[in-house]
C-alpha cells in the first residue's frame, strides 16, 4: 500500500482546526525521532502506525516500512506520512492490507537517512482461534509513582494486544496531594501548572511519552487507548467537569484542545467508539461514557443541603433525579449500537462480549468506616469526620458513594445489562479509573448478567491515599458490604491480563511497586476465572 503525499493532506485537512502553528503552541520538539514508535487500533488486516520526527524543515516527509521480520530484506508494506507543526510533529497512518493474526515488525526512514527504533505489532485474529490475552492498565500519574507495570507488561511476549482504559495523562498540576516532587522534577513533567491549553496538552503528552517504559510498551505493543476524564479535566461530562473553571475558558474550547492532543500523540482512529473482532472467541466493544452523552453527575450534598427531615430528602433523591431514565452515560446512539453489536455477536457464536470503558459499572457501597481504616499519617481531624458521617448515613439508606460511577446512572446500568440478558451474552466488563483492583459479579433483577474485572492503578494512589489502614481488613469490610464483589485489593498498584479461551475467562492481577522504586519485580498476584454460559466468578 503506497500512501501518497496528498492522500496524508487530505486526510489532514479534516483535522479541527488545521492550519500552521505558531511556535508557542508547539511541544518542546527536540530533533529527530524524539518519542520512538507506537502502533494502536489493529483489526484482521490493518493497523495505525505512529511516530515523532522533527527534522531540517517545517514539515518533513517520512517513509514508513512494514516487514515480517526485523532485518526489513523484504517490506511487506511501505508508504509514507508527514511530520509537521500542524500535528506536533507527529506522524501516523494505516497500513492495509495484512494477514490476520500476525506479528509484523515497523520503521519510519527520515529524508536525511534518519532510522527510527524498530517497532513491533500484531493484527487481530480472525476464524476459529483458541485463545487470546490482552494486557489492562489504567491510571497512569506521572507525578504519584514510576511506571513499573508498563515496563513488566512490555517485557512480555505472551500478550496479544494491550488496552488502556483511560487517565492516560494526568492534566493536574505537578504539586497536587498526591505528587512525589522528586518524580516531578526527575521525569521534567511540562507544564507545571494544570493543562488547560492545545500547549498544555502537547506538552504533558510529551513529558509522559519521554517515559521509557511507556515507550517500549508502545514500541513492541499495538495498544487501544481509551480516554477517561484526565485527559480533559477530572470527573468530566458532556458539557463540562468539576476540575474546570470558567476563568480557564469556555469548556468546549478546552475539550477540543484535549482531544486534539489525544489523537495527535496516540495511534487511534477518530472513532469515539468502536468494535474489535477477535475471531471466533470474543467481540470487543470500546464504549465512550464521558464526553458524548454523559449527563451531569449528581451531588448528593448539595441535593440535601437544607432539608431539615434529612431520611425524606434521601429519600427523594433516590427515586427522583437518582433513577431518573433521563440520565446517560452513553447516550441512547451509542445504547442502541452496543445493544445491536452484543446480539450479533451472541448470535454469530462468539465466545465472550468484551466491554472496554472507563468507570465500575457494579453497585458498590461504602462500608462503615472506624478508626482502624487510618494510618497515624493520614489525617482523621473533625472535618473529615464530619465528611465520613455524612457518607455513612447516605450508605446506610442505600445511596452509592461513587456518583461519578454506574453507580450515578442506575437507570442507564440497567438498561445496559438488560441488553446483554436479551442478547444471551456472555459479558465481561473491564473497567478502570478507581486506582484499586475489583472482581464483581453483575445482576439484572436478581438474574447473573455478567462479571466485571476492574484494574488497579499503573502508579495513581487509591484508597490507601485516604484511609492507610489495614488493607486486609478495609478489603474484608468491602466483601461485607457488597454481596456481588468476589474479591478487592485496596492499596497495590500494577496492571492486569485478561486470557480468553473456548471455556472460560481468567483476570490476573500483578502488583508492582510505583511509588517507592523502579523496579519490575513482582510483589504478589491474583487470578479469578469466569466459566463461559455461568455469568458468575468462579468461587475458590
Amino acid at each position: 500500500m503506497i500512501i501518497s503525499r496528498r492522500a496524508v493532506l487530505q486526510a489532514a485537512a479534516l483535522l479541527p482546526a488545521l492550519g500552521a502553528l505558531p511556535d508557542p503552541l508547539l511541544a518542546n520538539p527536540g530533533t529527530g525521532f524524539t518519542h520512538s514508535v507506537a502502533s494502536g487500533d489493529p483489526d484482521t488486516s490493518s493497523v495505525r502506525l505512529w511516530t515523532r520526527f522533527v527534522g531540517q524543515s517545517p514539515t518533513s516527509e517520512l517513509s514508513m516500512e512494514l516487514s515480517a521480520t526485523d532485518t526489513f530484506a523484504s517490506p511487506i508494506r511501505v508508504g509514507s506520512c508527514l511530520a509537521g507543526p500542524e500535528t506536533d510533529f507527529c506522524a501516523q497512518a494505516r497500513i492495509g492490507g495484512l494477514a490476520a493474526g500476525e506479528t509484523y515488525f515497523y520503521r519510519f526512514i527520515g529524508p536525511r537517512g534518519e532510522v527510527s527504533p524498530i517497532g513491533r505489532t500484531r493484527t487481530l485474529p480472525s476464524g476459529e482461534i483458541d485463545r487470546c490475552r490482552i494486557a489492562v492498565v489504567s491510571c497512569a500519574n506521572a507525578t504519584s509513582g514510576w511506571f513499573n507495570a508498563y515496563e513488566h507488561a512490555a517485557a512480555r511476549d505472551d500478550l496479544d494486544l494491550v488496552v488502556h482504559l483511560g487517565d492516560y495523562i494526568y492534566e493536574s498540576p505537578v504539586n497536587r496531594s498526591d505528587a512525589l516532587a522528586r518524580l516531578a522534577r526527575t521525569r521534567e513533567i511540562e507544564p507545571l501548572g494544570e493543562a488547560v491549553s492545545l500547549l498544555d496538552y502537547r506538552l504533558r503528552y510529551a513529558s509522559y511519552r519521554a517515559d521509557r517504559a511507556l515507550q517500549e510498551l508502545h514500541r513492541l505493543h499495538p495498544m487501544i487507548v481509551i480516554w477517561d476524564d484526565h485527559e480533559i479535566a477530572n470527573n468530566s461530562w458532556q458539557n463540562g467537569a468539576s476540575n474546570h473553571d470558567t476563568d480557564e475558558g469556555p469548556w468546549e474550547v478546552r475539550k477540543r484542545a484535549g482531544l486534539r492532543a489525544f489523537y495527535e500523540w496516540l495511534p487511534m482512529e477518530r472513532q469515539p467508539y468502536a468494535t474489535y473482532r477477535i475471531g471466533n472467541l470474543a467481540t470487543l466493544f470500546r464504549l465512550e461514557t464521558r464526553l458524548i452523552a454523559r449527563s451531569r453527575q449528581l451531588d448528593s450534598e448539595a441535593a440535601l443541603a437544607g432539608h431539615q427531615d434529612i431520611a425524606t430528602a434521601i429519600a427523594q433523591f433516590i427515586q427522583g433525579p437518582l433513577a431518573d431514565p433521563a440520565r446517560t452515560m452513553m447516550g441512547a446512539e451509542q445504547e442502541a449500537w452496543l445493544a445491536r453489536g452484543m446480539a450479533e455477536s451472541s448470535v454469530a457464536g462468539v465466545g465472550w462480549q468484551v466491554l472496554l470503558q472507563q468507570v465500575i459499572m457494579a453497585p458498590t457501597r461504602l462500608p462503615k468506616i472506624d478508626s482502624t481504616w487510618f494510618s497515624p499519617s493520614v489525617e482523621n481531624g473533625e472535618k473529615q469526620q464530619r465528611e465520613l458521617a455524612f457518607v455513612g448515613r447516605l450508605s446506610d439508606a442505600d445511596v452509592p458513594f461513587g456518583l461519578d460511577r454506574w453507580d450515578g446512572y442506575p437507570a442507564a446500568r440497567d438498561r445496559l445489562l438488560f441488553a446483554a440478558c436479551e442478547a444471551e451474552a456472555d459479558l465481561i466488563v473491564l473497567s478502570g479509573d478507581s486506582h484499586n483492583a475489583w472482581a464483581y459479579d453483575l445482576s439484572h433483577r436478581g438474574a447473573p448478567a455478567g462479571v466485571e474485572f476492574a484494574v488497579q492503578g499503573v502508579s495513581s494512589l487509591g484508597l490507601e491515599k485516604r484511609f492507610g489502614g489495614d488493607p486486609t481488613h478495609i478489603a474484608r469490610e468491602f466483601l461485607q458490604a457488597n454481596p456481588g464483589l468476589a474479591w478487592c485489593d485496596t492499596s497495590r498498584r500494577g496492571y492486569m491480563d485478561v486470557e480468553f479461551t473456548r471455556g472460560a475467562a481468567t483476570s490476573t492481577w500483578h502488583f508492582l511497586s510505583s511509588r517507592s522504586e523502579r523496579s519490575t519485580r513482582i510483589l504478589a498476584t491474583k487470578a479469578l476465572s469466569v466459566h463461559r454460559g455461568s455469568n458468575l466468578i468462579a468461587r475458590e
